[in-house]
């Protein structure tokens, strides 16, 4: 008894990274990272990449079962593998470290500091529209808010892990009312008969084929965040049942959310409203709900603090796992000795994410990095066919049929060849990103004085940070 009691103090004082996601967190963590600025952004570039009302919700309906695919095949390969990572633990176990790190590198210098910019841009326009209205928030006002909420976020997660999940759920509501105050209006408008919008909803004669690649790329960047149990699945309480309990039931409470509300988006407002409008929510509100004007706004950029909060602690682990694989430096494997959170893998995204807030609006980039991101995904999911290929002894708790993986990966790669028939400008300097980490990968080339140089700055940035080594092995 006395040895057991002091096995249970050693493992209170020892540091590494606790168990302190539970399932009701991991769907909040779930929801709050899927329901961003997506919703409020994406319908502009789904409709005009689609051509008609009938197209968009068929693309928008396709995007969430993609998405299911998607996530029951992440839900499985979280029970095979037990390490935290998502994608990049995922291509390193199954295809080796080459296209781990190339995506490690993409993600890095590319797609995660982007998408960040993207989501902290529109939180400071829409937390500044109320105050400004009917007139634009001027541009560094925007940015200035956006950084500081960032920087708030970033803070948080470096501070507690616990708080920052606690955050993670509260906003996770304040999400789906937000949700709930576009769906509910235009429902009751339906109800009454406001059909006009929808007539001749199917225009075969704007249908552009080519360009429903960057439809489904507007629209998947709406539902992107079902993979995100996959970067804290050490962490997570029970994660051979939570995972895929946690996954299924909030792709499915998306999928419905989504629907509902882009059919309130066009039974109040018409095909060229919400083309031109720089803001659907909000020029949704202005028509249908007027009392609410000054609060939507507020909720979308609650919203956008969830999806920044999501993202800063799902990729701090993967730069925190790569780091342990030898794939990163080693700093970025180490965790706070007080706060046991990865403190400089937290931290170490905010200089990326700041010049790209600064640069100005980078709503282009979403189709520069997106190729990259779903090229990953399809390959990680291609992962999980080999590995069963390569382990068909290996009992795993959650088994999805083996379609599912072979079109969800089949779709992935479709969609990022056909992308380079799209935007071949974009996606080829996109693709020219990727292909520029294969140098770095030969990194255990240089001089043996830069190791030496790295140690040092290692210890010192150590001892600054009071970070250590995660001392109990948790996969």
């Amino acid at each position: 008894s006395f040895l057991k009691a002091m096995g249970k103090d050693k493992k209170e004082e020892a540091i590494f990274l606790r168990k302190k996601i539970t399932l009701l967190r991991a769907f909040s963590l779930l929801i709050g990272s899927m329901v961003g600025s997506g919703i409020f952004i994406s319908p502009k570039g789904v409709l005009e990449n689609s051509g008609s009302v009938g197209f968009s919700l068929v693309v928008w309906f396709s995007c969430g079962l993609l998405s299911m695919f998607g996530a029951l095949c992440y839900a499985e390969l979280g029970t095979r593998i037990t390490k935290s990572g998502g994608h990049y633990i995922y291509i390193l176990e199954t295809l080796g470290p080459l296209p781990s790190f190339l995506f490690l590198w993409a993600e890095f210098f590319a797609i995660r500091p982007a998408n960040s910019a993207v989501v902290s841009l529109a939180f400071g326009r829409y937390m500044l529209e109320p105050f400004f209205s009917p007139c634009a928030a001027p541009v560094p006002a925007v940015k200035l808010v956006s950084l500081l909420a960032y920087y708030t976020v970033l803070t948080l997660n470096s501070w507690s892990v616990t708080w920052s999940a606690r955050l993670q759920t509260a906003l996770s509501v304040v999400k789906l009312l937000a949700l709930a105050l576009i769906i509910v209006p235009g429902m009751m408008l339906l109800a009454q008969g406001h059909t006009e919008n929808f007539q001749d909803a199917f225009d075969r004669q704007s249908l552009v084929l080519d360009k429903l690649p960057l439809a489904f790329y507007a629209g998947m960047f709406a539902y992107s965040g079902w993979f995100q149990t996959s970067f804290v699945r050490e962490e997570l309480v029970k994660p051979e049942r939570n995972i895929p309990l946690a996954v299924i039931v909030s792709v499915i409470t998306v999928i419905v959310g989504y629907m509902l509300t882009n059919v309130s988006y066009y039974t109040v407002l018409g095909t060229q409203d919400v083309l031109a409008s720089p803001a659907v929510a909000v020029s949704f509100v202005q028509r249908a709900f007027k009392s609410l004007i000054s609060v939507v706004p507020v909720l979308v950029a609650l919203s956008c603090f969830g999806t920044m909060n999501g993202g800063i602690f799902t990729f701090s682990r993967t730069l925190f796992v790569a780091s342990r694989e030898g794939q990163w430096p080693p700093l970025f494997s180490m965790i706070h000795i007080r706060r046991h959170t990865p403190l400089p893998a937290v931290m170490l995204m905010f200089p990326l994410v700041t010049a790209m807030v600064c640069i100005g609006d980078i709503y282009h980039l979403l189709n520069f990095f997106s190729f990259s991101r779903w090229l990953f995904i399809g390959l990680a999911t291609l992962g999980l066919i080999v590995h069963r290929h390569r382990h068909p002894e290996l009992h795993s708790p959650f088994r999805v049929p083996l379609f599912v993986p072979i079109s969800f990966t089949i779709i992935c790669l479709f969609t990022v060849a056909m992308s380079f028939y799209s935007d071949p400008v974009n996606i080829s300097i996109g693709c020219t990103m990727v292909l520029s980490g294969f140098p770095d990968f030969l990194w255990t080339k240089l001089p043996s004085f830069f190791f030496t140089l790295s140690d040092y700055l290692t210890h010192k940035l150590q001892l600054l940070l009071e970070v250590v080594q995660q001392e109990i092995k948790t996969y």
